[in-house]
């Protein structure tokens, strides 16, 4: 029901109740109640619409406290308007009322406690997740939307424009001809690689066929710089989980052999109950901020997806320890 039907049936209420008295020979006016009752319930509906503005949470509370009080009160003035007057007997109800809703603001006005800021801190960690997570996955849709449409399919149209002039060439000069397909069969070669490439960046097939660990000594030995993997992880990691994994230690080994001027690297899996951490250590200058660039920025945005936490330590001079620590499952 709309709210225009809604406040046609209630004057066409009042309306009908007055036509009634007057054609019953007046006398006392009862049509009153009808407006009395009609009134509170218009006035009813308008507090609790007001009163679920307010976000959720303990305010959201009080303001419904606050609106079945008033609109407790308001009946209470009504009827003793309507009855007649005299003694002021909504005056105890009205202390009442006040009362309950001082204690509930004095109580909303509190400090939350502990449970509720753990769980208020959870909500605000998810929340920001899920906004990174979105923002991500949009932006690494259209990064491969852009590999895509300038790598591989830029060579594939070449390929075909080859592979067309190789084909009106075939009977008149069998020399151009093959000139053309040993060119387009390397056209071809090279929008493989970068099909390769763009695949490596969604999910690496060294993780798929041999888990975090082996992947992550295989993304070592491609450094410049010497990089010693010790300890495991966890054999059965979800693949939402290896993933952000393998690729926070990509972008740490990378700021390394770009940035940090080390000699040497150490990646230390360890697993202490139901927490995986993983430490990347170089014995570099230091300086590293994740405020600063987009690499590690990129990282947090990874791992907040997965509730993993990420923590920097590297103090100008050296060295910089980059600590992964990843909620798992228990065994």
């Amino acid at each position: 029901m709309t709210a225009i039907t809604r406040r046609t049936v209630a004057g066409a209420l009042c309306v009908a109740a007055t036509v009634a008295w007057l054609v019953t020979g007046r006398g006392v006016f009862w049509p009153r109640w009808v407006y009395f009752g009609v009134g509170i319930v218009l006035l009813g509906r308008l507090l609790l619409r007001r009163a679920l503005r307010v976000p959720p949470g303990r305010r959201l509370w009080l303001a419904l406290d606050v609106a079945a009080c008033a609109l407790i009160g308001c009946a209470d003035l009504s009827v003793w308007v309507l009855t007649g007057g005299g003694y002021f007997w909504p005056a105890w109800t009205l202390l009442g009322l006040a009362t309950i809703v001082g204690l509930h603001a004095w109580v909303v006005s509190r400090p939350p406690g502990a449970r509720e800021r753990e769980l208020t801190e959870r909500i605000a960690t998810l929340t920001r997740s899920r906004r990174s997570a979105v923002d991500q996955q949009a932006a690494e849709l259209k990064r491969i939307e852009r590999d895509l449409h300038d790598g591989a399919q830029a060579r594939l149209v070449s390929l075909a424009l080859t592979l067309g002039l190789a084909g009106d060439l075939l009977r008149r000069d069998v020399d151009g001809a093959a000139q053309l397909l040993a060119e387009a069969r390397a056209t071809a070669t090279a929008a493989l690689d970068d099909l390769r490439t763009v695949t490596q960046s969604i999910h690496p097939a060294v993780l798929a066929d041999r888990g975090l660990g082996d992947a992550v000594r295989a993304l070592a030995l491609d450094l410049a710089v010497p990089v010693t993997v010790t300890g495991d992880p966890p054999a059965q990691l979800p693949p939402a989980v290896q993933t952000a994994a393998y690729f926070a230690v990509a972008e740490a080994l990378a700021n390394v052999a770009k940035h940090s001027g080390a000699t040497a690297a150490c990646v230390t899996f360890d697993q202490a109950g139901d927490m995986l951490r993983i430490q990347v250590d170089d014995n570099g200058s230091g300086g590293a901020d994740p405020g600063r660039g987009t690499g590690l920025r990129g990282i947090i945005g990874r791992l907040d997806a997965i509730d993993a936490r990420l923590s920097v330590d590297s103090p100008v001079g050296g060295p910089t320890r980059v600590s992964v620590t990843i909620p798992i499952e228990p065994a």
